[in-house]
């Protein structure tokens, strides 16, 4: 079929690429298998949904800052015996996002917690929720910048807006007492009101190591631990088996 120009302007001011892109191919496989007009349409109209969607996720996912990209597919889960897989695929259904819950992932460096974070976040972008991802460290800065700034307020309300948050690496940097004030301000802004998954290298027990404050430490984990899946990671390092495998080899 050939090109229309006329059609082509019209679907650019209506921005449907995906339509423009597929229209005369598609009018030529309607032709050769027969199909009427209103199934033609309806082939154009889904490509275009679907990929506007793909698109939506896209952005979705680059919105949320993440490192790397991780998938749960790939994570070995034999390496962790102890993990529930069942438990983990559960909650990327998302239930945990409704309930505003927390999931919080613990266990020594290198058994993957922040692969799991991230493939768990990935599975919440897909379902159309705003997520975005920090280091401890890296949103402690960020808070104590937005402090400074005198913009700290309007920082946490954009972070209300979100559907989880994702803090990594809890646990690897003491906070200086306004880095712990801020970050516990934040944490206990977003309580019941968005997901939190955060991950951890120390047990409940040495949080204070990090905040220093004993009454600020027990006041945040006692918001982190309400409504909280706990996942506990216990196992040799991924990194610490690639390198002996390496040696190995």
């Amino acid at each position: 079929m050939e090109t229309n120009p006329l059609l082509e302007t019209h679907l650019r001011q209506l921005r449907m690429p995906t339509f423009l892109q597929n229209y005369a191919s598609f009018a030529a496989d309607a032709a050769r298998n027969n199909h009427d007009h209103v199934r033609y349409l309806l082939a154009l109209a889904e490509v275009e949904v679907a990929q506007r969607e793909q698109n939506r996720i896209a952005r979705r996912i680059k919105a949320a800052k993440f490192p790397a990209l991780k998938e749960l597919a790939d994570f070995d889960f034999s390496a962790i015996p102890a993990l529930d897989k069942a438990r983990v695929l559960d909650l990327a259904r998302g239930e945990y996002l409704a309930k505003r819950e927390t999931i919080l992932l613990v266990g020594n460096p290198g058994l993957g917690k922040t692969h799991l974070a991230i493939g768990l976040a990935l599975a919440a972008c897909r379902q159309g929720h705003k997520v975005r991802f920090w280091t401890a460290a890296g949103l402690a800065n960020e808070l104590l910048q937005a402090q400074t700034e005198l913009r700290l307020h309007k920082f946490i309300a954009a972070a209300l807006k979100l559907k989880l948050v994702v803090l990594d690496e809890l646990g690897f940097i003491p906070f200086a007492p306004n880095e712990a004030h801020t970050l516990f301000t934040f944490c206990s802004e977003l309580y019941e009101r968005v997901a939190i998954i955060v991950t951890t290298n120390l047990k409940f027990a040495d949080w204070t190591q990090v905040f220093g404050d004993q009454k600020l430490t027990a006041a945040l984990l006692d918001r982190l631990t309400h409504h909280a899946h706990i996942l506990e990671l216990v196992g040799e390092s991924y990194r610490f088996r690639q390198r002996m495998a390496e040696e190995a080899a």
